[in-house]
């Protein structure tokens, strides 16, 4: 089945409407880089928490939810903590907070106000630098997959009999038509078209559902999946079967990355809690907390992403999924071992949903992809116009000659990122490298750079030198796990972290005094906190770690629960959708008394001066 005319004109309206928007609103952003890069700290939270959530509703991962769900069942609900997701419950109870209090504009500004401006900070500084562009570069070549695979299933003018070739050229068509608004037009671009991008992809997500619904019964839905398929519970094995119905989906369930499936739950659930101690990469997540109006907003924001994402995008993969699941199988099993379930989503749409909807369905899709996108994209001018050229190179220019060299770094990336894409046919690879190798070597410095007080700009070097090499190593070895390879890049990489601060000189306890001043995490910091009671401006401890890790073992299990009801939903199991229900709603209320009534700006004995997440005097802030 082809796009009808009504289809196609609800997409071209649709992209011209994102362009348009974003150029418009453009003017507000080209007042300064502060308005650029973070909106001019006026954007309030549930716009930003909208924006967030958009941005993390992209095409690629929605593709890799559609496959995870199709062959693991229920049981892919704990996949996605290895992303992880519930690195949104730890931000929304603590971390977005600490965070918003710095009042700089990115992750590596932070540094300096972590690190002072010493030698050490000033190699912690670059080595983030280098960490979030290619961060950044790894993200973009996931989205460029993502939306080739998509588009070239079902839009028209194929130019080659090699679906590879037709997947390269809508790739580069829809990323350039993203660029022209995301470069132009900034932080205030990003968030107003993805708060409009958002509201269509809801209308979607319902849709698709009630399609799914409504063509799929729970019988056929039965006899199209192996036993088990339901129950979200396992043993040390997936224990599923797929050799009756579809033999090569059990080439995924029994692959290195997922096998034993037990010891790789354990490895997601390590990993996903350090990479969320550590708190967000320097990427649009980051971007949307700094961009907060105050730490308070920046905690109630992350807290909105867990509300806003997870019941709708988890209608749209369990209605495409059932629809696949009841009508494509065959089709899949037929192609043997060239089967590609990464096709999935396209497949699904463009086989079962009628014309007109599915116009408004591309766009809705099309929208996931600009969003994550346009975020992305964002985050690489404000790394390398910030915190290189403003900091090192040019520091006295026109607020107009760092908003155009912003123009051409974002037109750089998206090139370079694109090239990189070329190169990667595989979402579930690059998945892979991302949560695992590149975040992996994250970790360890990220996490002690906020609760021990003597890690200094030196450890933080050596570690994130050690995991961003170790990241790009593991990059060129196939045949290697990163997820597997995890638990050694951490171990190694915290004796880079450890090394390195033991043998070089503390940060100068003028700078740490003002960071703990300001920010008041809990862990080790009694040094700094005599070192104030000598200085006569005393303050009190974070005494919170019992509150906080007590909020995030409820909110981890609250966010599950608001994935798992809209799946319940769609097929058809009343009972578990009413448990996941009842679980999420005793989450809400536990959360009220023990989470929101203590949010607050700044610890209560902050001086007035620094209580509200206010811009640093940090050298090239733009104030």
């Amino acid at each position: 089945m082809g796009l009808s005319a009504i289809d196609l004109g609800v997409i071209l309206v649709y992209l011209a409407a994102s362009v348009g928007l974003g150029v418009w609103v453009s003017r507000a952003a080209a007042k300064s880089t502060r308005h650029y890069f973070l909106g001019g700290n006026k954007l309030p939270w549930y716009a930003l928490g909208v924006s967030n959530a958009s941005g993390m509703f992209d095409i690629s991962g929605t593709m890799w939810l559609v496959l995870l769900l199709f062959v693991f069942g229920l049981k892919s609900l704990w996949i996605p903590w290895l992303w992880p997701t519930f690195n949104q419950i730890f931000l929304m109870v603590f971390l977005s907070a600490w965070l918003r209090r710095s009042g700089v504009m990115t992750g590596a500004e932070w540094i300096t106000f972590r690190f002072g401006d010493g030698p050490g900070a000033r190699l912690s500084h670059l080595v983030v630098v280098v960490f979030a562009l290619v961060s950044v570069i790894g993200f973009l070549a996931y989205g460029f997959v993502g939306i080739g695979k998509f588009a070239a299933t079902f839009l028209p003018f194929q130019l080659s009999a090699d679906p590879r070739q037709n997947e390269i050229f809508y790739g580069l068509l829809i990323v350039g038509v993203t660029s022209i608004y995301v470069i132009k037009g900034g932080m205030f671009s990003v968030v107003i078209t993805e708060v409009m991008q958002f509201l269509i992809m809801t209308v979607a997500c319902v849709a698709v559902a009630v399609i799914a619904m409504n063509a799929v019964s729970p019988e056929m839905l039965r006899a199209a999946v192996p036993e088990g398929w339901a129950n979200p519970f396992f043993g040390y094995e997936v224990d599923l079967d797929w050799s009756e119905i579809l033999p090569h989906a059990n080439d995924l369930l029994v692959s290195e990355d997922y096998s034993p499936f037990a010891i790789f739950f354990m490895l997601t659930l390590f990993k996903g809690v350090m990479i969320s101690l550590a708190g967000p990469a320097p990427n649009y997540d980051m971007q949307r907390i700094l961009s907060a109006r105050s730490p308070r907003e920046a905690a109630k924001m992350s807290a909105l992403v867990s509300v806003v994402l997870n019941p709708p995008r988890y209608l749209l993969v369990a209605g495409l999924t059932v629809l696949a699941l009841a009508f494509f199988a065959p089709t899949l099993r037929a192609q043997g071992a060239d089967a590609d379930f990464e096709l999935i989503l396209p497949f699904a749409l463009k086989n079962y949903v009628p014309p007109g909807l599915l116009g408004l369905l591309i766009a809705g899709l099309l929208a996931a992809f600009m969003s994550t996108f346009a975020a992305t994209v964002n985050a690489a001018p404000a790394y390398v116009v910030h915190d290189v050229y403003r900091r090192y190179i040019n520091p006295n220019a026109p607020e107009k000659v760092y908003v155009w060299a912003s123009y051409v770094t974002a037109a750089v990336f998206v090139i370079v990122g694109t090239l990189i894409g070329l190169q990667m046919p595989s979402l579930n690879k690059i998945i892979l490298w991302i949560v695992s190798a590149l975040w992996g070597g994250y970790a360890a410095a990220n996490v002690l750079k906020w609760y021990w007080w003597r890690f200094n700009g030196y450890g933080y070097f050596w570690g994130m030198a050690v995991g961003v090499a170790g990241a790009l190593w593991l990059a060129n070895q196939p045949n290697v796990s990163a997820l597997y390879a995890f638990p050694a890049m951490f171990a190694l990489t915290v004796l880079a972290c450890v090394l390195g601060a033991r043998l070089t000189p503390p940060t100068d306890m003028e700078t740490l005094m003002k960071f703990y001043e300001r920010t008041r995490p809990w862990g080790f910091w009694g040094p700094v906190r005599r070192a104030l009671d000598a200085k006569g401006t005393p303050v009190a401890p974070n005494r919170d770690f019992a509150r906080d890790m007590f909020n995030v073992a409820v909110g981890i299990v609250w966010q599950t629960a608001l994935v798992a009801a809209p799946v319940y939903l769609v097929i058809r199991d009343m009972t578990g959708m009413w448990i996941a229900l009842a679980i999420a709603a005793a989450g809400t209320v536990i959360l009220k008394f023990t989470w929101y009534d203590h949010l607050k700006d700044a610890p209560d004995d902050a001086p007035a001066g620094k209580r509200a997440g206010a811009p640093t005097a940090a050298k090239g802030a733009a104030l």
